[in-house]
């Protein structure tokens, strides 16, 4: 009897299965230390000890992206292994901030299933839930992932296409205890502008770029104990369809949202993944570029101090943002659109 794991194919799966995922993961200083380095984010928020101190937290938290990244990472060996693509996101929300010292777990429920038409492959949906050593949640969020089948002629008893949200409502955003925006620094976050001076149908090209090297990503994928073959192994994705590893949609995710900061300095807190889509594939040596939408502007229930921005976040490799591409004349996403992501974020209101 083989000890060792190949990871589920899509027959393996069944509608309300549970999962419970292996290795929980204590966070440190460290990741925040190598999260800095790899993406390069600003936002004093996650910087600054003594600005999160004068918002009310205890210390800095961990920046939510990366706390999605270590909870996402967990659920890689039994739902994404034998993956072809990541294809999107929705209903996501984050809970409790994360500070140095907490263990993050993450469990999964299967609920949905679709073969597709080739036989070869089938779509699995799953709700993963991130959660402290205190069964606090972290992050909870729905993915779809296309897994590939073991067996070309085997039958999947149940398959159902889940009923999706459009976008997460106010009043179920989560708010950090204590939160006040009373001390808000403008001057130490980097920006004047808040989110009474955003409207919605604004776009803002962030204007920087960021090149991906071979070690960044690839020390990424494993920062996150992100174990798809399809980051790590050159030698079985040398044979593969694009010759060369993917870069892990995550480290898109990251790269963007750093760049967004040059507009949006002041949304210091992502507290909602509306939905999501990694269009097309990027490899070491692409540079991205990124361009923004506000999609709407909520009011939060019972604060009159922060609001929350609905957020359009899209990156391109290889082509400057100013032009703010996004479909081509076919209708088509464009070639060079590699991330369309709606997320909602946190920013000061004028008193």
């Amino acid at each position: 009897m083989t000890k060792t794991n190949s990871g589920n194919f899509f027959e393996d799966f069944r509608i309300g299965q549970e999962i419970r995922h292996a290795t929980p993961r204590t966070v440190t200083e460290g990741d925040i230390a190598l999260y800095t380095a790899l993406y390069g984010p600003r936002f004093a928020f996650n910087s600054s000890a003594e600005f999160a101190r004068k918002m009310g937290l205890q210390a800095a938290p961990l920046d939510d992206l990366a706390a999605f990244h270590v909870a996402f990472g967990k659920t890689v060996p039994d739902v994404s292994l034998n993956a072809v693509a990541n294809l999107g996101y929705a209903g996501g929300r984050f809970g409790v901030p994360v500070f140095p010292g907490d263990t993050i777990s993450t469990a999964s429920t299967v609920i949905g299933l679709k073969e597709n038409s080739n036989k070869q492959t089938g779509v699995v949906y799953v709700r993963s839930t991130g959660t402290n050593q205190r069964a606090e949640m972290v992050v909870d969020y729905v993915r779809w992932v296309m897994v590939r089948k073991r067996d070309t002629d085997a039958v999947v008893p149940e398959q159902k296409v889940p009923d999706l949200p459009g976008s997460v409502a106010a009043s179920d955003l989560v708010i950090p205890n204590g939160l006040t925006t009373a001390g808000y620094d403008v001057v130490a976050a980097g920006s004047p502008y808040l989110w009474d001076d955003y409207q919605v149908g604004e776009k803002i090209d962030h204007v920087d770029g960021t090149t991906i090297e071979e070690a960044e990503h690839m020390m990424a994928t494993r920062l996150w104990q992100n174990t798809a073959k399809v980051h790590f192994n050159q030698h079985t994705e040398g044979q593969g369809r694009f010759g060369r590893r993917l870069i892990y949609g995550g480290h898109i995710i990251s790269i963007a949202r750093a760049l967004s900061f040059n507009g949006l300095a002041n949304a210091f807190k992502v507290v909602a993944i509306n939905g999501g889509r990694h269009v097309n594939p990027t490899f070491a040596g692409d540079t991205i570029y990124a361009w923004s939408e506000v999609l709407e502007k909520l009011d939060i229930p019972g604060r009159k101090d922060v609001g929350a921005l609905r957020l359009r976040l899209v990156a391109l490799k290889n082509q400057p943002a100013a032009a703010f591409t996004l479909k081509g004349e076919d209708g088509k996403d464009d070639p060079a659109v590699v991330l369309d992501f709606d997320y909602t974020v946190l920013m000061p209101r004028r008193g």
